[in-house]
């Protein structure tokens, strides 16, 4: 049984709906919050533990795992200190404000011996299991081509609040904050990031950071895929469509579990369109959103490795964004990988991006 505590209770409220759904492998014994009335509501009835002593959670050797549910400037910070009492991490998203926060991260889950699993709960659902079962069966061939739609409503009651839609307060529009699990969705099908180019634009709302963008992306497949990104849609709509060599395969357009329910798959020759049903027709449900991605953690930790989400799949997520806001403020084509000496590795803050 692995032993959690939850440090906030916004986005917490959520993954403790996930724990709750695997209680043969989790069990959360503390919520931490500096809101204590809020955390209570959170816990409700269930015999769960309640603090705003975030060092008294640390010094806890009952607990095995601390998930880390703070706003962004936090993440980094808190998560080492808890690898350094020991624990394993999860991390919310944004993993890190930066490459540098990142690498500092990996150094000191190494130094630790201990794991960090960045949140990327949209890889787990149905439409992942049958991508994965057609790629089994030969049936998928080279993927060729992407696109994705993060086409939300973000107006002036969401940017009331006074942090959101700043560089100091967000770190980031709608690239950081609301694209990032579509990007991730994009690598994990088609193959790691290998290029970026990207412009960005704010036309929506009155705010600092940007709630428009378009990406294009190049994969170490050699497919190539293409993100949009408004905050300034109708509705909260996201769409996806992969082309291989085999089938095509388009999503729904839920907003923020694009892989929960089935999607389609057309074939390019029309005779293999059988193949393609016969093997989706044989697919159990898997778990989806934070009830898998907690799932795959629990196999991790135990000893079954390769569903989880790894600590250097969250450096790529932070990497793509640093290389969206180069080649968006300088139009040059960004390769990647990033090093160290990438000019934003430090910070893509504009103000820490044009010091010396």
């Amino acid at each position: 049984m692995i032993r959690v505590a939850i440090i906030g209770t916004g986005i917490g409220r959520e993954h403790l709906a996930g724990y709750d759904t695997l209680p043969d492998r989790f069990t959360v014994t503390t919520l931490c919050d500096l809101d204590l009335d809020r955390a209570r509501g959170v816990a409700g009835d269930r015999p769960i533990a309640v603090t705003d002593d975030l060092d008294a959670v640390l010094d806890d050797e009952a607990i095995d795992l601390i998930d880390v549910c703070l706003p962004p400037h936090l993440h980094v910070p808190t998560a080492t200190r808890a690898l350094q009492a020991g624990k394993h991490v999860v991390c919310e998203k944004p993993l890190a404000l930066s490459l540098a926060e990142c690498d500092a991260l990996i150094g000191a889950a190494a130094i630790a011996d201990r794991r960090v699993f960045p949140v990327f709960q949209y890889r787990y659902g149905i439409a992942m299991a049958q991508i994965r079962a057609l790629k089994a069966a030969n049936l998928a061939g080279r993927p060729f081509a992407a696109s994705v739609e993060t086409h939300w409503n973000r107006g002036p009651d969401y940017y009331a609040n006074p942090w959101r839609g700043t560089w100091k307060g967000e770190a980031g529009g709608a690239v950081l904050s609301h694209a990032i699990h579509n990007h991730d969705l994009l690598c994990t099908i088609f193959g790691n990031a290998t290029a970026i180019s990207a412009s960005t634009a704010t036309r929506v709302n009155g705010i600092e950071t940007e709630d428009c963008a378009a990406i294009l992306i190049e994969h170490d497949t050699g497919a190539l895929s293409t993100s949009s990104i408004t905050l300034g849609a109708a509705t909260d709509t996201t769409r996806m469509q992969f082309t291989f060599q085999g089938f095509t395969a388009t999503s729904g357009s839920a907003p923020y579990a694009p892989v929960s329910t089935p999607w389609s798959f057309t074939a390019r020759d029309p005779y293999t369109q059988a193949d393609i049903d016969a093997v989706l027709a044989d697919l159990d449900t898997p778990r989806a959103g934070f009830a898998g991605f907690f799932h795959a953690i629990a196999d991790a930790l135990e000893g079954d490795a390769g569903r989880e989400v790894t600590l250097q799949d969250g450096r790529q997520s932070i990497e793509l964004v640093t290389a969206a806001y180069h080649s968006a403020r300088t139009g040059q084509r960004v390769s990647l990988p990033l090093t160290e000496a990438a000019p934003l590795y430090r910070s893509w803050l504009p103000d820490l991006a044009a010091a010396p």
